[in-house]
């Protein structure tokens, strides 16, 4: 019996030190919960750590860059071409407005947002703006989450009370840059800064109330989980909220470009003409400035002759065509003339004839007897 019980005793002893063995080599593979990490951001239902990680972009810089310039866009949402950023004004199968969207991550404590400086934006966390004074600025009824504290305040907002359908416009930064990196340019978005149109008491005109500025690369995340459908013909939701941005399918006019003066296209330009001008201009050299910094190959020196040769040829056939019937109209002036100075003289004629009485012919008188003698130098004998 003690021989059984020293080798069951040396088994269990055997079976621990083998268990522990194992913890140890296994728990270099283990993983922890975000929860569990130190540091480490909430994260919401479909947006990992990786994915957040995965669409944080290092910024160039100006050693990096060639060129750059900032552009401020103002989105109208209710234009078609953005209609995709407001409907569904209202959360309909999962679906929801980018509005909503913003709202409900800052809301979370996810997603950080920044002064509204009209264009001296700075994105550091000096200008950080606290989510329960956005909410009181704008009478946002709020009430705080469960698990809410001071450093991470949570806040919960009753659908009913998100002013989605006011957000009728946003505004978004960007920057167009050839990097040298890569000898490309292209388009990035900064920031995007939704905007409320709020009418008074008494109606009128709505005012606009520009919120806060959001960073592109912190909303990122969140847009590429969140499908939309962009074309009324196909009710597919074919791409993302991302897609929408980053593939430029939105539509926007530029209201300001960054300057010294700070000043805005309307004040620079107040007269609506220029200011349409000034915006065809600057966005003709936004997309000409790539194809200015390459040399043209033959194959493209042979097209653009040959348009050239096309248009001038075009041209002349236009003048031509001009001469000749300038040709054709000075032939016809004359006979015109001709055809209306008879035509004048033969109406003066008429009413000539018409104006002046018809001569009425008298009687002739009766001849009276001659006192005078006949010659009768000639006659006939």
């Amino acid at each position: 019996m003690k021989k059984y019980l020293l080798t069951a005793l040396c088994l269990i002893m055997a079976a621990g030190i083998f268990a522990q063995d194992t913890s140890s080599s296994s728990s270099s593979v283990v993983r922890r919960r975000s929860g569990d990490r130190p540091g480490s951001k909430t994260e919401t239902p479909g947006v990992t750590q990786r994915m957040q990680a995965h669409f944080e972009e290092t910024p160039a810089t100006d050693s990096e860059l060639q060129w750059m310039r900032v552009m401020y866009r103002e989105l109208d949402l209710t234009k078609d071409e953005n209609g995709a950023l407001y409907y569904p004004d209202e959360p309909v199968e999962g679906q929801e407005n980018l509005f909503r969207i913003i709202l409900g991550r800052m809301a979370d404590g996810q997603l950080g947002a920044y002064e509204y400086l009209d264009g001296r934006e700075v994105f550091s966390d000096n200008f950080k703006v606290k989510m329960r004074d956005v909410l009181d600025r704008f009478h946002i009824i709020y009430s705080d989450a469960k698990g809410s504290t001071e450093k991470n305040p949570k806040f919960t907002i009753d659908e009913s009370d998100v002013p989605a359908s006011e957000v009728l416009s946003y505004y978004i930064i960007e920057k167009w840059e050839f990097d040298r990196r890569s000898n490309r340019m292209r388009n990035r978005i900064e920031a995007i800064c939704p905007v409320l149109h709020r009418s008074g008491d008494f109606g009128g005109e709505a005012v606009r109330y520009p919120m806060f500025w959001v960073r592109y690369d912190d909303l990122r995340p969140f847009l590429t989980t969140q499908t939309i459908f962009t074309d009324d013909d196909n009710n597919l939701a074919t791409c993302t909220y991302d897609d929408f941005f980053q593939l430029g399918l939105y539509k926007g006019d530029i209201y300001k470009t960054r300057n010294l003066k700070n000043k805005s296209l309307m004040q620079l330009h107040p007269d609506p003409e220029e200011l349409a001008h000034a915006r065809d201009s600057i966005q003709q050299r936004l997309d000409s400035y790539e194809k200015k910094l390459w040399v043209p190959s033959l194959e493209e020196l042979a097209e653009r002759r040959e348009a050239a040769e096309k248009a001038a040829a075009l041209a002349e056939a236009a003048e031509a065509g001009t001469e000749g019937e300038t040709v054709a109209q000075g032939e016809e002036k004359p006979a015109r003339s001709a055809r209306a100075s008879r035509s004048k003289r033969g109406a003066k004629k008429s009413s000539a004839t018409k104006s002046k009485p018809a001569k009425v012919k008298k009687p002739k008188a009766a001849k009276s007897p001659s006192s005078a003698t006949r010659s009768v130098r000639n006659r006939r004998r």
